[in-house]
């Protein structure tokens, strides 16, 4: 595993660092690939990556974007992730609706774990995932004594029934189906972040060590 690390004293050149490395990658796969998969984190750290990359000047129709996890709530909810996205990126890119893959969480767990493992045949391999991590190194929504999805015949998608933070049902890419990534960046801010990032670095057994890209895996960290 190809492993980098990157320290910053501020949120401002922690997030232009990180859309510069996407747009790096981007411009790489819609040259040779001619499309651009990237799976989106949710949570209050991406949403400053979120609204520096709409400023970027790329070809948006060859992106397709996909989420790592959501949470079982209603469609538009405040609380989950694709809205988040939406808000703070999405709805400010000039792309259609079919580009934009968000979980169908609000059909419920099992139904939505299904339809999402669908959807995902037609991308074989991601070239980015944009994960974050928990203070007891959780990932997505993989954590720490549940199902991570990480055999070697693990669905894609897991339906997440007894999550240990509200709400309990969610939906996640398994830990299998998110190592299919030619780059996985972990991103972590705050210093509430430093310790399960350090132990991140060294390779303890957590939920987001068992996640490596292909060729890439990369740390963001930002000390505020």
């Amino acid at each position: 595993m190809n492993l980098r690390f990157f320290n910053f004293s501020d949120r401002v050149k922690f997030s232009e660092s990180i859309v510069a490395r996407i747009s790096f990658f981007a411009e790489i796969s819609i040259r040779e690939r001619g499309a651009f998969h990237i799976v989106l984190a949710g949570g209050e750290t991406p949403k400053s990556v979120y609204s520096r990359l709409r400023e970027i000047r790329t070809s948006w129709p060859d992106w397709r974007f996909w989420f790592g996890d959501e949470r079982c709530l209603p469609k538009g909810g405040t609380d989950r992730n694709d809205t988040m996205a939406r808000r703070s990126l999405l709805d400010f890119l000039p792309v259609a609706e079919s580009q934009i893959y968000s979980i169908p969480a609000e059909l419920g767990p099992i139904s939505a774990s299904k339809e999402y493992s669908v959807f995902l045949k037609s991308a074989s391999i991601f070239d980015v995932s944009l994960l974050g991590i928990g203070e007891d190194g959780h990932t997505a929504s993989l954590f720490p004594g549940r199902e991570l999805g990480d055999s070697p015949n693990s669905p894609d998608v897991l339906a997440v029934l007894d999550a240990p933070k509200p709400p309990a049902e969610r939906v996640s890419l398994s830990s299998n189906r998110l190592k299919h990534s030619r780059c996985v960046m972990f991103l972590a801010a705050g210093g509430t972040k430093k310790e399960i990032v350090e132990r991140l670095k060294m390779g303890e057994e957590m939920p987001a060590s068992g996640i490596f890209g292909l060729e890439n895996t990369e740390i963001y960290y930002s000390e505020i």
